[in-house]
């Protein structure tokens, strides 16, 4: 690309192409959802064997993304997304011809792997390719990608399992993959020789990576074994002291994955603290309202993926309109406004039921969601340089996934009362504690959040 990409009318095309990469990435987590019990049915597996169909996948998804938000700042973007998007797509190809758990979980594993290489290095192409509020409004389509994604895998699910069959979900990534592969090797700029280029940190890699996995591994599993077992309590201290371990690292290593120092810079700090609300949330309302609708009304897979259709909108709409917003208001606004739409919404479903009621509360807080995410995004990456632009984004990404597994594992122990039964009272707990927490980090929004608006054009010297 040019010195100028503001001028390059190639960039939202390239936009364009990095998002129908990334919406795959998050679709490929609630799309399969839908499919599991046929999944099992066909393959036949038990239940702790196709938790693992999600887990596997979102375990090295966030495991890994550090490594690969680094690996684009060390190698370059281009390498990085194309290598990551050749991976998914093979991989997901393999999982769908799975004849066994083994295949089926070791194909999870690869596409996730995938994942982690691509997630961050396609977002740190965005912020280099986009200045100023050409930026916030980027940001604004990936953000609405991400959240409409995952409402949208809702939909593709149902509509792909009960037509074709559940390979389907793993073969549609596979042509779409390979055209968006060929589109990216054309059109995506080539890497800039670095002088002196920094070395990866592979054992500093090896133990983020461990800490992280862990971590989320723990979270993934606390709402079956109980958030204060030993096996729980014990994986989060182990992962603590993965992390104590690898900043001990940081410090004397002679090439460091990461400069420590930029999880102290506020706007870091609130950005990846507001994705971690935004993306437990929006996990809590997916989890909640899609064994709502399957569990208690008894709905198929077909017709709950219809019901997440105005959710999926809702999402892309708040999404949308923050990053249209957020360069004449500033970030912290928008956190606080859509976090207090999320409150209303999730409070909805918590005061009165029936699925009207719970979809329209859903889609509400899905509009406050999908504008938060776009805070998030523009607050965390608003001041970095393009040398770091890869690891930002990898610390985001990681946040994001830490937000998905934290989401799941409180509102699934919450909720199990009517998961296992018949009765309503969990998913209105849930509701009403998914509430509480954006109402009051709407509050925290509103004082960690830096004030003002993003710096247009933050990172353009380095460019």
């Amino acid at each position: 690309m040019s010195d100028s990409p503001v001028a390059d009318p190639r960039r939202w095309r390239l936009l364009a192409l990095l998002g129908v990469a990334q919406f795959m990435l998050i679709l490929d987590v609630t799309v399969v959802a839908i499919a599991l019990p046929h999944i099992g049915t066909d393959l036949g597996l038990a239940r702790d064997t196709l938790t693992w169909v999600v887990s596997a996948y979102t375990l090295m998804f966030g495991g890994l993304m550090l490594l690969g938000g680094r690996a684009a700042d060390l190698f370059g973007a281009r390498r990085v997304v194309l290598t990551g998007l050749l991976l998914f797509t093979a991989a997901s190809l393999v999982t769908g011809l799975a004849g066994s758990a083994a295949l089926l979980i070791g194909g999870r594993v690869a596409q996730g792997i995938g994942a982690a290489i691509l997630s961050p290095a396609a977002l740190s192409v965005v912020t280099k390719t986009f200045h100023g509020d050409e930026r916030n409004k980027a940001l604004g389509i990936w953000s609405a990608l991400g959240g409409g994604g995952a409402a949208i895998g809702v939909l593709l699910g149902g509509v792909l399992t009960a037509g074709p069959g559940w390979e389907w979900v793993f073969y549609v990534n596979v042509p779409i993959g390979l055209v968006v592969l060929v589109a990216l090797a054309r059109m995506l700029p080539g890497d800039l020789p670095q002088e002196n280029r920094a070395r990866l940190d592979v054992p500093g890699a090896l133990l983020v990576t461990a800490g992280t996995g862990t971590a989320i591994y723990a979270l993934i599993n606390a709402g079956d074994r109980g958030w204060l077992t030993f096996a729980t309590l014990g994986t989060l201290a182990g992962a603590v002291v993965l992390y104590a371990v690898f900043a001990a690292w940081q410090r004397t290593a002679r090439s460091p994955l990461m400069d420590l120092r930029i999880l102290a810079r506020r706007p870091v700090a609130s950005g990846t603290f507001l994705i971690l609300i935004a993306t437990a949330l929006m996990i809590a309302v997916f989890f909640l309202g899609s064994f709502y609708l399957q569990h208690l009304q008894g709905y198929g897979a077909m017709r709950t993926g219809l019901l997440f259709l105005p959710v999926a909108v809702a999402t892309t709409f708040g999404a949308h309109f923050a990053g249209q917003s957020i360069g004449r208001t500033g970030s912290r606004p928008i956190a606080l406004a859509g976090l207090a739409i999320a409150a209303l919404g999730t409070g909805v479903p918590a005061i009165w039921t029936g699925p009207v009621l719970v979809v329209a509360g859903m889609s509400v807080a899905a509009a406050g969601i999908g504008a938060a995410f776009v805070a998030a995004s523009t607050t965390t990456l608003s001041q970095v340089d393009h040398h770091e632009a890869g690891l930002a984004s990898g610390l985001l990404s990681t946040f994001h996934e830490f937000g998905a597994a934290l989401g799941v594992a409180v509102v699934s122990s919450i909720a199990a009362v009517s998961i296992a039964g018949t009765t309503d009272t969990g998913f209105t707990r849930g509701f009403a504690f998914a509430a509480i927490t954006a109402a009051v980090s709407a509050v925290l929004a509103g004082v960690v959040v830096p004030a003002g608006k993003p710096v247009a054009g933050a990172v353009a010297h380095a460019h």
